[in-house]
This record gives structure tokens, C-alpha cells and sequence, in this order.
């Protein structure tokens, strides 16, 4: 590190669980955020500022009114830009040494496989099913740790899965693939402003562990919250051994 990320990073750097190794690690590292939205948005904020060296933001959606309660990566002047575009602008500003690779597409497939091989930490900021789905079995496929994160009305939950452990579950041991959940959008459910920033910035606070190195990452738990009482609960998730995407018979 030069003398400037010294001072940048230097209250990180204090904290004896971090120092320059761990922050070192950050620099070294590169996130893949899929979504720049409520989520995403809170979540590349700290990601950015806390010195991830590498910020691959992925959304194919442009910046509309309706957004600019919660996203807050975007402004009014931007509306009608590209997300990715309006995310990797706001994260200049935060931080210029992180390179932001921005990608204004859906990623799926083989594509999709690529950019998660190439990822220290994949965050799972998106919302619906379907992505959560193929994004999972792409971080299974290559061993990546995955931060997912979910928010709607005032509800939020947060979880990590890392199938580098053995006992870790992944997304699908959560939810099924071959189960059907209802699909509640912002857009026809609304979702509390401030809950997004909870989620998403919780995301970043196990990005940044995972990546580091320290602490006691949220895999096998799940967090739920509450935002009208501002109560959380915690669920214990186990492997599963029948599960189509980790378990014994599953194709990885």
C-alpha cells in the first residue's frame, strides 16, 4: 500500500482482527454485484469505500424516478442512464482506486459462469427467483462464497453460502428449485427505504469478512428482520443431501 491508502484505510487498518494484511486482501480482492438497486446500491457504497480493489456491477435497467426513494447509487439527474453507468459514477467519487467494471446486461448461462469464476465474492442483489437460482449454481460450480440478500415491504433476509466448507448449505438447500414461492416485486408490494440500506450494507459487512478473512461468516443462518418491531430471528440451514445443486447426487 502507498502512503495515501495507508491514511484511506487507516481506521480499518487499526482494527487488529483487519491491519494491512486483511486490508491488503480487500485490495486484492474483486466482487461480483449483481444489481444495482436498493440492494446493490448500499452494498457497492461500503464495498467501494472500504478498499474492495475490483467491483464488477451487473444490471441491465436504467435509472427511473420510482427508484431514487431507496437506490441511492443513482440521482434525479441520471434518470433515463443505465444503473451500471450511474453506479460506476457514484462509486468514482467515493473511491477513486476501485476499478468498477460496469456491465449493463442480464447475465445468465455460461456467461453468467465466467464472471463468477473470475469473483473473491459474488453478492446476490437482484430480485426474483430465477437469478437467485442460476446465480447460486454458479457459485457452487466454482466455489465462491455468495452473499444473498432479499427485501421487500418491511422484510428483509440475509444469508451467506459457502460451499467451500463442507457443511455449508447453498440457496437451493433454502429454497428448492422445485418448489414454488410466491414473486412479490417493489413494484406492485413497495418496499421501506431504509430496509434496503439494512440489507444491503449487511451484505457488503460479509463481502468484506469473506474476503478478509476474519470473524464468523453468516453461513448456515439465516437472518430475518422485521423493520415495523425491528426485531430479528435467526434459522439454523443444514446441508441437504438431496439437494439438486450441492448434494451428493447433484452434478458439481
Amino acid at each position: 500500500m502507498n502512503d495515501n491508502q495507508l491514511l484511506r484505510y487507516s481506521r480499518h487498518i487499526l482494527l487488529d482482527d483487519i491491519g494491512i494484511e486483511g486490508q491488503e486482501r480487500l485490495l486484492a480482492g474483486h466482487a461480483l454485484v449483481i444489481g444495482a438497486g436498493g440492494l446493490g446500491s448500499p452494498a457497492a457504497f461500503y464495498l467501494a469505500s472500504a478498499g474492495i480493489g475490483r467491483i464488477t456491477l451487473v444490471d441491465n435497467d436504467s435509472v427511473d424516478l420510482t427508484n431514487l426513494q431507496r437506490q441511492i447509487l443513482h440521482t434525479t439527474e441520471r434518470v433515463g442512464q443505465p444503473k451500471v453507468q450511474s453506479g460506476r459514477q457514484t462509486l468514482a467519487q467515493i473511491n477513486p482506486e476501485v476499478e468498477v467494471i460496469a456491465l449493463a446486461e442480464r447475465i445468465e448461462g455460461e456467461r453468467l459462469s465466467e464472471l463468477v469464476g473470475q469473483a473473491t465474492v459474488v453478492l446476490d442483489c437482484s430480485d426474483n427467483f430465477a437469478t437467485r437460482h442460476a446465480v447460486n449454481r454458479a457459485c457452487v460450480e466454482h466455489r465462491v462464497p455468495l452473499v444473498s440478500g432479499a427485501a421487500i415491504r418491511f422484510d428483509g433476509q440475509i444469508s451467506v453460502f459457502d460451499t467451500r466448507r463442507d457443511d455449508a448449505p447453498c440457496y437451493a438447500c433454502l429454497f428448492p428449485p422445485d418448489q414454488q414461492f410466491e414473486e412479490v416485486l417493489c413494484s406492485t408490494m413497495g418496499v421501506f427505504a431504509p430496509l434496503v440500506g439494512i440489507i444491503g450494507t449487511m451484505q457488503a459487512a460479509e463481502a468484506l469478512k469473506v474476503v478478509a478473512g476474519i470473524g464468523e461468516p453468516l453461513a448456515g443462518r439465516l437472518l430475518l428482520l422485521d423493520a415495523r418491531s425491528m426485531e430479528w430471528s435467526s434459522i439454523r440451514v443444514t446441508r441437504s443431501a438431496s439437494c439438486p445443486v450441492c448434494g451428493r447426487g447433484s452434478p458439481s
